[in-house]
């Protein structure tokens, strides 16, 4: 057998240790969201309290993916993703003992936040494995590592209510270092490819968003796609309790359904991708987010169309989260892992201020109508820029940029 077909044959094992490997961090990242209420009525703590506890590794885990996107391009993917799941047991298991005072979780919580930067460590690890024509179904594959947060939403709550609110990082904690141990054991990164020399330093590979629309377009993009997808996800169970009276239960049951449909559009958007370009399923995607938005924005009160259009949004999401990632590795190829962090970032970051846009849009108006107008509009932005960049000018090569600190 060849060395390019050992090298391909691989490619699906690489697939599926990255995948399960962001799907573990994901969870452990996710871990302070759905132990949130209890908590909360453990520690007495007020509702802004509980907002900032869970925000902190949602913050950082965002911030986190734009030095680890580029250390990933410096050093392999298999060294970072390894050094990232050796690290994050120390906050599981320090969480697991102390999380009596508000202020030990946000220390300990601000740690777990490296686990979410994960993301950016993974795409450019599995983009090495496969050629361009095949990225974007494999990278929408890894995506579906974010349903890690599905299992958490679905587990952390029962586990602890079965064993206690240390139970749930005791066992990310297990599974962390689990998953650390078979991925050391097991993972490789891909044989290097024409390359123009040595990943440049963090700034000049990041002067590439000085030099290219482009640059900022993927990133407005996925500030939507993933943040949109983040935020809906997080706010359903409030907006389903206060509008139609459901159980926390069912509301949770709700939005773990939104956000399966999320994840399963993610490799779909990929691989569709593949076949009649990234730029056409974003047309898409955010036609129909835009569309969905100002259906929300009117008929949100009412369970069937709130029903049909938040289902229907999260498959446009999803496709939209696969195919942002096809347009990296094309648009960027030399500069996959420094990219990612920054538009991963975004993602990570329109995931966080969209549910406190609608907080003080139902303070001030009494509704959430204007909540979902300001995401239609956010939508049809992204559709114009879009426009704009199909056509627009290709990113620096390399050469460019590797001067600098």
């Amino acid at each position: 057998m060849t060395g390019a077909a050992r090298d391909a044959g691989r490619a699906p094992t690489e697939l599926a240790l990255a995948t399960l490997a962001f799907t573990v961090c994901f969870y452990a990242w996710s871990l302070l969201g759905p132990l949130g209420p209890d908590l909360q009525d453990a520690l007495h703590l007020s509702d802004v309290q509980t907002s900032a506890m869970v925000a902190v590794p949602v913050l950082l885990g965002s911030l986190m993916r734009i030095p680890l996107g580029w250390l990933t391009d410096r050093y392999g993917g298999r060294r970072v993703f390894s050094a990232l799941m050796a690290f994050t047991p120390l906050p599981l298991i320090a969480l697991a003992l102390f999380h009596d005072s508000l202020g030990v979780i946000l220390a300990f919580g601000f740690l777990l936040g490296f686990a979410g930067a994960s993301f950016a460590v993974g795409v450019p690890f599995v983009n090495g494995w496969y050629p361009p024509e095949r990225q974007g179904f494999a990278l929408g594959i890894y995506g579906m590592g974010m349903g890690g947060t599905v299992l958490g939403g679905l587990t952390a709550p029962r586990i602890a209510d079965q064993w206690g609110l240390s139970a749930p990082f005791w066992v990310a904690a297990g599974l962390m270092v689990a998953m650390c141990a078979v991925f050391v054991v097991f993972a490789r990164d891909a044989p290097p490819r024409q390359r123009s020399g040595q990943a440049p330093a963090i700034f000049a590979a990041l002067s590439v968003f000085r030099t290219s629309r482009r640059a900022w377009a993927v990133t407005l993009f996925y500030f939507l796609a993933f943040g949109g997808f983040v935020a809906m996800f997080l706010y359903l169970p409030k907006l389903l309790t206060a509008e139609h009276d459901l159980t926390k239960a069912d509301a949770g049951a709700r939005a773990a359904g939104f956000a399966l449909l999320a994840v399963i559009g993610r490799p779909l958007g990929g691989w569709w991708s593949d076949r009649v370009g990234a730029a056409r399923v974003l047309l898409v995607s955010f036609s129909a987010v835009a569309v969905l938005a100002l259906i929300l924005a009117v008929a949100y009160t009412a369970m069937v169309p709130l029903t049909i259009a938040c289902l229907t949004m999260a498959v446009a999401l999803g496709l939209g989260t696969g195919a942002v990632f096809k347009l990296v590795p094309d648009w960027f190829p030399d500069r996959v892992g420094s990219v990612t962090g920054v538009v991963g970032a975004a993602g990570g970051l329109g995931g966080f201020f969209p549910p406190l846009v609608m907080g003080v849009v139902k303070s001030a108006t009494g509704g959430y109508a204007l909540g979902f107008a300001l995401m239609a509009l956010v939508a049809s932005a992204c559709l114009l820029v879009l426009r704009g960049v199909r056509g627009g000018e290709r990113a620096p090569p390399l050469q460019a940029v590797t001067s600098g600190p």
